[in-house]
């Protein structure tokens, strides 16, 4: 099993900035990928910004300037960092990451979500 502990979303004025945190933890023997989407209501969820094992950085094309995604390999955490926040930002952010557990297997795991929202 592999668990995912998103924390960091709120309420924040229009130009604020959050950071958002996830921890994974469970049988974990590798993570190739982390990330962060996010659903607006009424919409589908969409990529918000991508980090691979290599480091290597993908953002949304809406955000890019603005958020900055990072990894703690040894703490198997991801973060986004969110400034110059726009009320288009409003969503639920939800954490995805991609590991290999302790059986060697693939998986693919999401977190709860945490709100923010972003008044004008």
């Amino acid at each position: 099993q592999v668990q995912l502990v998103e924390s960091g979303g709120g309420l924040v004025q229009a130009g604020g900035s959050l950071r958002l945190s996830c921890a994974a933890s469970g049988s974990i023997f590798s993570i190739n990928f982390m990330g962060w989407y996010r659903q607006a209501p009424g919409k589908q969820r969409e990529l918000v910004a991508t980090i691979t094992s290599g480091g290597s950085t993908n953002y949304a094309d809406s955000v890019k300037g603005r958020f900055t995604i990072s990894r703690d390999t040894a703490k198997n955490t991801v973060n986004l960092q969110m400034d110059s926040l726009k009320p288009e930002d409003t969503a639920v952010y939800y954490c995805h990451i991609v590991v290999i557990n302790t059986a060697r297997a693939h998986l693919a795991v999401w977190g709860q979500g945490t709100l923010v929202t972003v008044s004008s």
